[in-house]
């Protein structure tokens, strides 16, 4: 495992997942957008990786590459002993089964003309397993329904956190090894993004899953993942535990996000929308800067980030940045 892109990853072992230099990369009109640029990263059993960067950033396309959906440009995703990238399309859906993704829209993810009983027994009858009623309500219950209640339902008659928990539920059927969580609550009400999320955590512990948690939101990330990994524009800034994220986070992007993070209003003060001191627009994939991606909105950035590209360095235990002008020994300007 050589390399400064693949430094951050664990000695082979516990990891349920492991990705290393992914490159996704789509045609468009002529032009190649570079969304995901050779990341890395790994999952250990019961663990979950937390991926954080604003929209545009390539988390999600990062998360349907490795399922194959589609696969990616190049690289290696393992789950498990398996290797899935180059196999055929049988072999993938073989081994996909024990990897199942959430998605950001839970209605639009269910087949609109199917009730809750078909939608939760799909994944197993595709395979020509039985399921019984037991096991269905079974896996019901587990995610917080009340299987008499939407049993016989189409997802236009639920709310967005059923259909979620449907969603769930119906990933669970093929007891998978990792779940990957495609930002599965931002399109919910902020009062079910609580509930949803304790649910999360609460199947992992009970089926003893391993989890990617794809989001935007610096909170949510915070308090559901055990690692963290940051990424701008198709690569990886920082990588760190989630416990260190408040107050040991060196990265200048990292840095921004937290401080754009608004805080509760004072007694008889005005609303804080933080910081935001981001400067400029979100450069396109379509031609992203040389050397340092985020050097065009960076309040640290110099000459040699515009040349030079930072590698992921250890800055301490568990943690990786990839800049030049920040952290232990670096000269800041």
């Amino acid at each position: 495992m050589a390399g400064s892109g693949t430094l951050h990853l664990r000695p082979e072992g516990d990891q349920i997942l492991s990705v290393e230099e992914l490159v996704v990369e789509f045609p468009a009109g002529g032009h190649t957008v570079h969304a995901v640029s050779g990341i890395s990263f790994d999952v250990l059993d019961g663990e979950t990786l937390g991926i954080l960067g604003e929209s545009g950033c390539g988390k999600s396309s990062a998360g349907r590459a490795v399922m194959q959906l589609p696969p990616p440009t190049s690289g290696s995703v393992r789950l498990g002993e398996d290797e899935l990238t180059g196999l055929n399309d049988q072999a993938v859906r073989k081994r996909r089964a024990r990897m199942q993704m959430i998605f950001q829209d839970p209605v639009s993810s269910l087949n609109p003309r199917r009730k809750v009983k078909d939608l939760v027994a799909e994944g197993p009858r595709i395979w020509g397993t039985e399921v019984t009623r037991e096991q269905i309500e079974s896996v019901l219950s587990a995610v917080g329904l009340e299987p008499a209640a939407v049993w016989d339902r189409r997802p236009h008659e639920l709310s967005g956190g059923q259909c979620q928990r449907i969603c769930i539920a119906r990933a669970l059927m093929l007891d998978p090894r990792v779940l990957i969580c495609d930002e599965p609550v931002s399109s919910l009400d902020v009062s079910v993004q609580a509930q949803i999320l304790n649910l999360l955590e609460e199947t992992k512990k009970r089926y003893g899953l391993s989890m990617v948690f794809i989001a935007h939101d610096l909170a949510v990330v915070k308090n559901i993942s055990d690692r963290i990994m940051v990424m701008y524009l198709g690569k990886v800034c920082e990588v760190l535990p989630a416990g260190r994220l408040a107050d040991r986070a060196l990265h200048p992007y990292t840095r921004l996000l937290l401080e754009s993070v608004p805080e509760a209003t004072p007694a008889g003060g005005s609303p804080d929308t933080g910081t935001q001191r981001f400067t400029g627009e979100l450069p396109s994939p379509l031609n992203p800067p040389s050397g340092c991606r985020f050097r065009t909105r960076c309040p640290l950035a110099t000459e040699e980030c515009t040349t030079i590209e930072p590698q992921l360095r250890e800055v301490g235990d568990g943690h990786y940045l990839a800049c030049h002008n920040s952290g232990p020994g670096a000269a800041v300007a």
